[in-house]
């Protein structure tokens, strides 16, 4: 059996002797017996021609315990929303895809809009948050999980492993992060993660003192995975960025509304691989200079709620103190490398730790540029509040597009 510790902020279910699947997917069966379990998938089209997606339905096609798997399909056409079909048809589970861009869901949109209560922006949030819409209004499950699409070292473990700490009868947990080594071909990945997320906590830390919520996301071991399961429930007040910011969002989110205590993160994979995203330094509004300025913004924005100022003469600090610790933490990763036999491109690092050290900056400039933007799409519980039919509408929505002619 799995042991597991307290890190003094969130439990920590570190996986011992990696329990055979077997005895997770009957343990599982049994759990979903009194607490229904799903799925959310949030997708690309460009994702279901891609090598990593088809092996994984070929996977969940197998897993015996999903009462529903919600699909969100993004930049999809007509013709491409009936391949997506045929695509998914495979699973015997019962399952649905939302067709984002089709005209009966851009028409919900369109309502929503005119009320200021969509998303303001496309992107992995957005195709999150009807997803969440979706689930809620279903009420198939009373437990839910999402991993992305393009897991390259797939395998149903990983899945299990994320569901069983709130699924399991006896345990009170609302929130479970999943974490895994990044490491594939020999090489040492999580760029973000590592040269920008874990030194910017600690820089903050450095400036604006000891602050709970700064202590409590320090402690996942892996913040920006794509890997997370929840109690149903919890999407009902959650409020998410709509951009690259998604994970740092939910993880805050969680933390306002849930005891520490009721939060939790676990191994669920031995080697963990997916698309890498380019760097696109010449590009801010793509790759891993996208995702920085996101990142960036999120905390800025979570911090400045709990009563931290910000100013311009703060973040040139910020941007200084952050660049010594990631210059220090590359050293370290350089030298935790070699010990293990892996390769890590030093020069590659730190040009990493120069574009993210002014990413700060600029994202500290959109952030005291804009003080009216909102960058939260707004929970399910105020649009339900506005719109009380809307839930079932749209419902009803991806019911049509899955079972009618479109």
């Amino acid at each position: 059996m799995s042991d597991f510790h307290q890190n003094g902020i969130i439990t920590d279910f570190h996986n011992l002797t990696r329990r055979p699947l077997e005895e997770l997917e009957a343990d599982l069966v049994r759990f979903s017996r009194r607490r229904p379990l799903g799925l959310i998938l949030p997708s690309l089209f460009s994702e279901l021609e891609g090598e990593a997606l088809d092996p994984i339905i070929e996977a969940l096609a197998k897993v015996p315990y999903l009462s529903e798997i919600v699909i969100g399909l993004d930049r999809a056409d007509r013709d491409q929303f009936r391949y997506a079909r045929e695509f998914f048809a495979r699973l015997p589970q019962h399952h649905r895809i939302l067709w984002n861009d089709g005209p009966r869901l851009s028409a919900l949109d369109e309502e929503l809009g005119a009320l200021g209560l969509s998303p303001q922006q496309p992107g992995k949030g957005r195709n999150v948050w009807y997803c969440a819409g979706y689930v809620q209004a279903s009420g198939r499950t009373a437990a839910v999980a999402l991993h992305d699409c393009d897991i390259l070292t797939y395998d149903r473990g990983l899945l299990a492993r994320l569901m069983y700490p709130v699924a399991h009868p006896r345990f009170n947990y609302a929130f479970c992060k999943g974490y895994y080594p990044r490491i594939a071909e020999g090489k040492l990945n999580g760029r973000v993660s590592r040269l920008m997320v874990t030194p910017l906590l600690r820089a903050l830390k450095m400036i604006h003192g000891p602050l709970p919520y700064l202590d409590y996301l320090d402690s996942y071991r892996y913040p920006l995975s794509g890997e997370f399961s929840m109690r149903t429930e919890v999407l009902d007040g959650i409020r998410i960025p709509a951009d690259w910011g998604l994970e740092i969002g939910v993880l805050s989110e969680v933390h306002r509304d849930h005891s520490t205590n009721r939060l939790c993160q676990v191994d669920i994979a031995d080697a963990y691989d997916h698309k890498h995203q380019p760097v696109s330094a010449d590009d801010a509004a793509t790759g891993l200079n996208r995702m920085s300025l996101d990142i960036a913004k999120a905390l800025y924005r979570k911090l400045a709620t709990q009563g931290v100022e910000f100013s311009a003469e703060g973040f040139r600090t910020l941007k200084a103190t952050y660049y010594r610790l990631a210059l220090d933490l590359i050293e370290a990763y350089d030298h935790d490398a070699v010990m293990n036999g892996l390769s890590l491109d030093r020069h590659a690092e730190e040009q990493a730790v120069e574009l993210f050290a002014t990413n700060l900056i600029e994202a500290g400039n959109a952030f005291l540029d804009n003080p009216r933007e909102k960058p939260f799409i707004p929970s399910w519980n105020r649009v339900r509040a506005a719109v009380p039919d809307l839930p079932e509408r749209l419902h009803a929505a991806v019911e049509a597009d899955n079972t009618g002619d479109v």
